[in-house]
């Protein structure tokens, strides 16, 4: 039996009105243990053990004072942060709606849209010391395609950390198979003291997902 008591083999009987792919992702949920983790805790998602395995190894929260959270639908990174630093300012935004959080200011609205940026300075108050993004656009089934997408919005969330930080403070986006495209590799090294990648424990194997932490932003 798995941790969450349901045999690692179980599938569910596809549903009449449902697709072979919804399918499997509810199996995959059901049998995940960081599902299962995430509910009892508390946690909107299980990304939110990602954020807290990223911050064990790179130390990135206790000294923030003003986060952004790009993509932060539904909420699970916020969360992490309001709970290892409660006095830390947060303004998220989304495309997608997302369930009022105490303590964070969320917007809902397109981060690329040419008001976003001014939008969440406005809301937080000042300049972040820590923008953290875990962005993915939505799929189309094509790998480069998908891969693309996602690295557009990606390279976004680059140009607005580097547009707005505060020196000495810190990014994280997530990436894809094969990590940051090299171009944006180098602008991260010329901005950021250290740059780094890595792939939490709870991100599951078989995804493609990595994330890229820069730390030590040098200043305009």
């Amino acid at each position: 039996m798995s941790r969450s008591g349901r045999d690692p083999g179980e599938r569910l009987k596809t549903a009449k009105n449902r697709t072979q792919s919804s399918t499997r992702w509810l199996t995959r949920q059901l049998n995940d243990p960081y599902v299962k983790q995430a509910k009892a805790a508390g946690w909107r998602s299980r990304a939110a053990f990602k954020l807290i395995e990223l911050d064990e190894k790179f130390g990135l929260i206790r000294s923030a004072n003003r986060v952004v959270d790009l993509g932060i639908a539904p909420g699970g990174w916020s969360q992490v942060i309001r709970k290892v630093n409660p006095q830390a300012r947060i303004v998220g935004i989304d495309l997608l709606p997302t369930d009022a959080i105490e303590g964070v200011d969320i917007l809902q609205m397109d981060f690329m849209a040419d008001e976003a940026p001014e939008a969440l300075l406005a809301s937080l108050g000042g300049a972040p010391d820590l923008v953290i993004s875990d962005m993915a656009a939505n799929t189309v089934g094509h790998k480069q395609t998908d891969h693309l997408r996602t690295m557009g919005l990606v390279e976004a969330a680059v140009d607005f950390a580097i547009q707005t930080l505060e020196p000495g403070g810190g990014f994280v986006a997530k990436v894809f198979a094969g990590g940051t495209d090299q171009t944006l590799l180098a602008l991260l090294k010329r901005n950021f003291q250290t740059v780094k990648h890595a792939k939490p424990p709870s991100s599951r194997k078989d995804s493609s997902e990595w994330y890229v932490i820069a730390q030590g932003f040098k200043g305009r």
